[in-house]
């Protein structure tokens, strides 16, 4: 049936004498820019709604005053004059006004670096300049240097508050504002707080959007910041989490580093950034990179933990010794890295073809004394699709096993167990941006404003503009601040909530009757299990007010179309399959997925995880989730790849490590790029694996926790040397793109992979990245029609019939779901408690995570300048009662303890936190939040339970013992 459109009423009006047709309530600076027509502005910009407080861009309407042209809106029979001698006047004399109070041309903060400010232009355009004009300057507003990526120059503040509506109407942070009245006027943060002790997160938004030197970046590392003309502009992706920014790095080739770094247009981030990918990048000349290969020496056998802190013998310090001054305690390293001097003499150098002979050797041994199973791979989220897929393939085809995972087991693995039951895929169903069409949000298991902040400007976006948010969350982070619904449920209880949820939304009949009758399959069965959880009856397991399930549900139920976007809250359990299984029905029995505004959206972390994962680094799928245990799909890979195949699923990075205890488990391992030692759960347990292996290759651009257990070390490419395709969050295959060569002799990492495939007597020969995309997609249906030359500067979404033409596709399963069947496998839950509970002993709950300004282990943002001086160090996050109780005041030094081991951190007194919960950030190897979480795994998605393990945190006075249990034990 035929859907009726509404006819789209326009105006008709002169503009310098021509006739222009524009749609009706278009401003007369659109209209003129689309009939070609500049006109000049300071204050106005196309990404912020207008304002017009700089009158630059008046034009002549006929009216008495001139009108501002970015705000007045086109009118039928409008004459409008853009230029004239009265025009040029009121310009010339707002600019000589504004030039007067600017510090002079040559000290400009802007014109001095990038050279492009926008006031200058246009004063040169008039022949003013500020040492030219007569016009006296009014009295200094000062300068405030406070933040370390940023400087502010109130003197060359205009007051166009350009700066305030990209903090508010882009970031929606809400930080910047005016102070002061009359001359004495100025942006001011928070409460006139000096930049760099207000809420402000260095997004560098503000520095974007200013059109004077009122806003800069400093320097990073004295490399200077110059015109982009003088500066080689890479366009690239950003390397941290995966909603994958465009972004553009300006290098310094005389200088051979990167000056700075800016968001450049793409349908997902559209020009915006956060601090890491603003600031982050110059971990990559750190001069602690590898740059040479590197053999244990002999007297380094047998094989452990090298540095103090690796062995567990100073936790709470940022390096090694103690300092017992009051105030000096924090250790001779500052940065809480490897200890390089303490490491270094158990290695010497080596040449590649002695290192990688001898990694060929060894692994070949070991295969053949072993088995298969004696060989697994650790691959890396942070690598390329295209070195995922050759890593991937080196394990299988080279060594004849399944063995080879990656990070994705340590954050979504659970999700993609679920997405593949539920729906047949598991990949997002729309995007981030979809979030606009929603009438409601679910944001649950998840901190977006830290973990995936550009993504969450788009969230606080939606809801300015009316989206429902629903934020669903133990802690109370800052999206409780931007919700319409805060829901602080206990740790450890979202399927009881969700199937609360879900009991009311059948008792009010809010569910789509249609679609479950046509979309999905064992409805029944849920509506018989969610029967049981009542509100009243899930109140007392979530610790949520009975009428707060109510009001979500209705909230959701009566929304015409909402989307559900989770993070690891969600995944990282026990039970995280089945958390993610109750999304998927609740999507699904109200007809939320499939349409503009709806769906499922698990935000990745890594980003390339979904790019990884896709290109097959995951033990039971070869590249595009095609089991490793189905024969059709084993026969295509080995036609494919001309080799037998292992038809058996393989171990995951958990099992993995356990198997590496037993006497005839994993015996050699490669590790390309993953510091298991800080990122997987239990670090006594995975210490004692990495120092049973027989032999370890690791690959990687610093020396990890993870290489002190090494018997070779290759010195690999950071993201920013090489050329790759990566796969964010929303199924957006992008290009990246080398910035810089590599230092040394260090390698990019897929030359490295193909090099020992080579040894162990595969016959690779690639010659280029683009030439293993080729390979991969023919042999990826959901990548089918890409190719290298088609992704372009913003890459394109998967599936897409058409990438010379088309985005690709943002809303999935509009007619079917990828299963079998083509209908959604609603898969009914109950409600388990965590396996690990409070006790007497240990009464409170850990729950770990990321901070803005860090990465996973920090290898990367602890050696970047910006982001380690923003947060250089751990701490743990307690409620007031809490520390109250145990006489802890914010800032001492305390001991977290658990059944396997203790931490000293310092302790931050957070109203953000739940009564008896804790949180601590697992990037500070001085403080490794992993040494206390526990490793019992969900059964479905063998995904860790980092969100919850119970603990204690005291004073440093009160003696420690030691764990109550022996190291690997679960209690």
């Amino acid at each position: 049936m035929a859907t009726a459109t509404t006819a789209v009423r326009t105006v008709t009006l002169e503009i310098d004498g021509t006739p222009v047709t524009a749609p009706e309530g278009t401003t007369i600076y659109d209209a003129a820019r689309s009939a070609g027509v500049d006109i000049p502005v300071l204050c106005h910009n196309e990404r912020y709604d207008p304002v017009g407080v700089c009158r630059m861009c008046v034009v002549d309407t006929g009216a008495r005053v001139f009108a501002a042209s970015c705000v007045r809106p086109c009118e039928e029979g409008m004459k409008v004059t853009t230029t004239s001698p009265d025009l040029e006047r009121a310009r010339s004399t707002l600019t000589e006004l504004l030039i007067s109070d600017q510090p002079p041309t040559a000290e400009d903060p802007k014109q001095t670096t990038t050279g492009d400010n926008l006031l200058l232009g246009l004063a040169k355009g008039f022949d003013l300049s500020k040492e030219t004009t007569e016009l006296p300057s009014g009295p200094a507003r000062g300068i405030d240097t406070s933040n370390p990526v940023i400087n502010v120059n109130h003197d060359a503040c205009i007051l166009c508050d350009r700066c305030v509506r990209a903090c508010d109407d882009i970031q929606g942070n809400d930080v910047i504002g005016r102070s002061g009245k009359g001359y004495s006027t100025r942006i001011a943060f928070d409460f006139n707080n000096p930049m760099g002790s207000s809420t402000c997160v260095s997004c560098g938004e503000c520095v974007q959007a200013c059109p004077t030197g009122a806003l800069t970046n400093k320097p990073i590392h004295d490399i200077p910041i110059r015109p982009r003309s003088e500066l080689d502009a890479i366009d690239s992706v950003c390397p941290y989490c995966g909603v994958g920014c465009a972004l553009t790095y300006y290098v310094d080739r005389e200088r051979g580093a990167i000056a700075f770094a800016e968001g450049r247009d793409q349908p997902g981030s559209q020009s915006r950034l956060c601090v890491k990918g603003r600031y982050g990048w110059d971990y990559s000349a750190s001069p602690q990179r590898l740059t040479v290969p590197l053999i244990r020496i002999d007297a380094a056998y047998p094989k452990g933990p090298l540095s103090a802190d690796v062995r567990g013998e100073q936790q709470g310090r940022r390096g090694g010794r103690r300092d017992g001054r009051p105030g000096k305690d924090r250790g001779r390293k500052p940065g809480g890295l490897v200890d390089y001097d303490e490491v270094l003499p158990s290695f010497r150098e080596a040449t590649w073809d002695e290192a990688l002979d001898l990694v060929a050797r060894r692994l070949t041994e070991i295969h053949a004394a072993g088995g298969p199973g004696a060989i697994a791979g650790f691959g890396s989220a942070k690598c390329s699709n295209e070195e995922a897929y050759l890593f991937q393939k080196l394990i299988r085809t080279g060594f004849g096993t399944n063995n080879v995972d990656h990070c994705t087991r340590l954050c979504h693995a659970s999700s993609v167990a679920a997405l593949f039951e539920g729906v047949g895929s598991g990949a997002v169903s729309t995007t981030y941006g979809d979030v606009a069409n929603a009438e409601a949000v679910i944001i649950t298991g998840s901190n977006p404003t830290a973990n995936h902040p550009v993504a969450s400007s788009f969230f606080k976006q939606a809801r300015r503009r009316g989206t429902k948010i629903i934020y669903v969350d133990p802690r109370a982070s800052t999206v409780a601040e931007h919700a319409d619904i805060f829901v602080q449920l206990k740790p450890g209880t979202d399927v009881a909530f969700y199937n609360s949820i879900m009991h009311e939304i059948i008792r009010l009949d809010l569910v789509d009757r249609e679609f479950i009758a046509n979309r999905t399959s064992n409805y029944e069965e849920l509506e018989r299990t969610v029967a049981d959880y009542p509100p009243e009856k899930a109140a007392t397991i979530t610790g949520v007010d009975a009428d707060v399930i109510r009001e979500v549900a209705r909230t959701w139920g009566e929304a015409r179309s909402a989307v559900v976007y989770w993070g690891m809250g969600i995944s990282q359990h026990t039970t995280g399959t089945d958390n993610a299984r109750c999304l998927i029905a609740l999507c699904s029995i109200t007809g939320q997925v499939g349409r503009p505004g709806t769906g499922l959206h698990p935000l990745r972390g890594q980003n390339n995880v979904q790019g990884a994962s896709d290109a097959g680094l995951i033990p039971m799928f070869y590249p595009d989730y095609q089991g490793v245990d189905l024969a059709a799909t084993q026969e295509r890979f080995e036609r494919a790849w001309g080799v037998p195949l292992n038809p058996n699923r393989g171990l995951t990075v958990t099992e993995i490590m356990h198997s590496a205890l037993e006497p005839d488990g994993v015996r050699g391992m490669y590790m390309l790029g993953e510091n298991p030692f800080l990122s997987d759960p239990n670090i006594n347990l995975i210490r004692k694996a990495l120092a049973a292996l027989e032999f370890l290759v690791v690959q990687d651009i610093f020396l990890t926790e993870t290489a002190e257990f090494a018997d070779v070390i290759l010195p690999a490419s950071s993201y920013l040397e090489k050329d790759g395709t990566y796969t964010n969050t929303d199924r957006r295959v992008q290009l990246g793109r080398k910035v810089m060569d590599t230092p040394g002799d260090a390698r990019v990492d897929w030359e490295i992979v193909q090099d020992i495939a080579r040894r162990i007597g595969l016959d690779w020969n690639y010659s280029s990245a683009s030439e293993v995309f080729e390979e991969m997609v023919p042999l990826m249906p959901s990548y089918e029609n890409l190719s290298w030359d088609n992704l372009g500067l913003s890459g394109k979404l998967y599936p897409n019939d058409d990438p010379e033409h088309s985005d690709g596709t943002i809303v999935m399963f509009d007619e079917r779901f990828n299963t079998n069947d083509g209908l959604a496998h609603l898969v009914p839950a109950q409600w388990l408690p965590p396996r690990e509970l409070p006790d007497a002993e240990y009464p409170l709950v850990l729950n770990t995570g990321r901070l803005l300004e860090h990465w996973h282990t920090g290898s990367m943002t602890r050696r970047s300048f910006a982001l380690d001086t923003i947060a250089p160090e751990a701490e743990v996050y307690m409620h007031p009662k809490d520390a109250a109780d145990r006489g802890l005041a914010h800032g001492e030094m305390v001991r977290v303890r658990s059944r396997r081991g203790a931490i000293e951190i310092r302790v931050r007194i957070s109203h953000r936190e739940q009564l008896g919960n804790c949180f601590v950030p697992f990037h500070f190897r001085e403080a490794a939040a992993n040494l206390l979480t526990i490793d019992e795994i969900d059964p479905f998605g063998k995904i860790p339970e980092f969100k919850f393990c119970a603990i204690e945190v005291e004073s440093l006075a009160i003696p420690y013992a030691g764990p109550v249990a022996a190291e690997g034990a679960h209690a």
